[in-house]
């Protein structure tokens, strides 16, 4: 049987432990909370100090920055990547290799595609089909 973390140094020369989260095996950093009951599947990373709801799936590759909040069911696809301070409502689904940017807010429900970039600071909501809504 392995070690269940892992220590990787930071830009700053800092140190950060991870530890392997049981459903999936991915990355959560110390400080993180995750929900038992979500995925966090191999490869992906779970930075300092985000919060992760009850039956939330992050795919393969997914790097959740510092900060962010992901409401329950959540579905963030692989190689996704949240920024910091992001906020993913309950039930909203990322795509795959799709860009959430710093500070940026993806309403409750909402559908992001494969590929997409949502901006520092945007605040987006959309309809099941993925259409973007008026403000």
């Amino acid at each position: 049987m392995g070690k269940n973390y892992i220590d990787i140094e930071d830009d700053q020369g800092g140190t950060l432990r991870y530890r392997k989260h049981a459903n999936g095996r991915g990355l959560v950093a110390h400080g993180a909370k995750v929900h038992p009951s979500a995925v966090v599947e191999a490869g992906a990373y779970v930075e300092p100090r985000a919060q992760i709801g009850a039956g939330v799936h992050v795919g393969r590759g997914a790097w959740i920055e510092q900060d962010v909040v992901i409401g329950p069911e959540a579905d963030i696809a692989a190689h996704a990547h949240i920024g910091p301070h992001a906020s993913i409502g309950a039930k909203a689904k990322i795509g795959v290799r799709t860009h959430v940017g710093d500070h940026a807010v993806v309403a409750m429900g909402s559908l992001i595609g494969d590929d997409e970039t949502i901006g520092d600071g945007e605040r987006i909501a959309t309809d099941r089909r993925g259409l973007r809504l008026a403000a």
